[in-house]
């Protein structure tokens, strides 16, 4: 399979520096301009499916998309939502000590085993088919971590809108093809 894995354009809250983690998040305008350039870059691809978190800022990307694809089918799905952040959600990056990461945030292990579920899926029902993911930077992430066997660490930040691309094999020996492209938003 492959996987077109991609992460919501900007909101309003990224733009003020603010976690979002489960709450819904606004696009701004800029992010709305990604999705539709993103949108654009993935136009003539033949896509067989579309799975996005079901947080309306990852929605509206995903549908910015299917506009160009009208036959695809949409998969919302909570397992690709952002990290469940608890009392953090709605504050300030600056408010949260990643290195000692609070208890009530949703572990590393969580993100990765519910994202994994998810691919697993994605993999069962499109083995050969071009698949898109939409989702946030630290379920990206997690994804990420599972494809390339590295700790989150090691893993790059993925820009709003950002495309990169994967060759899911079943022997577990993934090849990365893009990695966090952003050349379709200049």
């Amino acid at each position: 399979m492959k996987l077109i894995l991609t992460r919501h354009g900007e909101t309003e809250e990224n733009k003020k520096g603010i976690l979002q983690g489960q709450k819904i998040g606004t696009l701004s305008k800029k992010g709305i301009g990604q999705a539709k350039k993103l949108a654009l870059r993935l136009k003539g691809k033949k896509i067989d499916a579309v799975y996005s978190s079901d947080l309306v800022r990852a929605k509206n990307t995903a549908k910015e998309i299917l506009a160009f694809h009208p036959k695809v089918p949409l998969h919302l799905s909570k397992n690709l939502r952002e990290t469940f952040l608890g009392k953090y959600a709605g504050k300030k990056a600056s408010a949260l000590d990643w290195a000692n990461r609070p208890k009530e945030i949703e572990s590393k292990a969580s993100m990765t085993k519910r994202v994994r579920k998810v691919l697993d899926k994605a993999c069962k029902s499109h083995p050969n088919g071009i698949v898109v993911f939409v989702g946030h930077i630290g379920i990206n992430k997690a994804l990420e971590r599972i494809i390339l066997n590295q700790s989150l660490k090691k893993i790059a930040c993925q820009s709003n809108a950002s495309v990169s691309v994967f060759e899911i094999r079943e022997d577990k020996n993934h090849k990365v093809m893009l990695l966090n492209c952003s050349k379709h938003l200049d």
